[in-house]
């Protein structure tokens, strides 16, 4: 019944902490979230109707750069909610899964189905664990291995999207293996850290 009662308090400070989610949590922070799941479409578009590579790059670009954008506003004026936490990794995980599974049928852009395989089953088992733990009112935020694995992640989708575009690979005939190397590296990253984070929430979840 005490540990109970400890995790319905622990659960209730949080909330009071980030507030509900209503009209006022539509903040400038969520709306520039927001906008990236917009421009994520926009994205996807784009590499549907192909031929506008450098354009789709300058896109995704822009797209990953508001994610530091929204979480640097956010922290420092004190505008972390409810919504932002849940939209955030939402709209993460939907422009880089997204973004693999719209460049896998093109057989130029590196993208192999093991690799969208890895990126998105990863993604989606820590999201479940982040459920379950967060419901238990336990933290398991991103770490450091998270946010690298974002980078290279990115890293990744922006080379490809640019290895599509016939004037960078005339122009640079080794950015190609450039490419590939990106991918590995973000495969591996994404890999690694979805084994970490497996072993936090193993530590978490023996924790009372």
């Amino acid at each position: 019944m005490t540990i109970t009662n400890h995790t319905v308090e622990k659960q209730a400070v949080r909330d009071s902490r980030y507030g509900p989610i209503d009209a006022q949590a539509l903040n400038l922070p969520n709306c520039i979230t927001v906008s990236r799941l917009v421009l994520s479409f926009v994205l996807f578009a784009m590499i549907s109707y192909g031929g506008m590579w450098l354009a789709a790059t300058a896109v995704f670009i822009v797209a990953a750069a508001t994610d530091a954008v929204d979480g640097y506003i956010a922290r420092r004026y004190g505008t972390v909610t409810t919504l932002g936490r849940i939209l955030d990794p939402f709209v993460d995980k939907i422009i880089i899964c997204g973004a693999f599974i719209f460049l896998l049928p093109n057989v130029d852009s590196g993208v192999g189905p093991w690799m969208t395989l890895i990126v998105i089953g990863r993604e989606m088992f820590i999201t479940g664990l982040r459920a379950i733990l967060e419901q238990q009112g336990k933290d398991f935020s991103a770490t450091m291995s998270g946010k690298i694995k974002m980078v290279t992640q990115c890293l990744a989708v922006g080379a490809c999207l640019l290895s599509l575009s016939p004037t960078v690979v005339s122009a640079m005939s080794w950015f190609v293996m450039l490419r590939d190397v990106l991918l590995w590296l973000a495969v591996l990253f994404t890999f690694g850290s979805g084994v970490l984070y497996v072993r936090r929430a193993a530590q978490l979840l023996r924790t009372p």
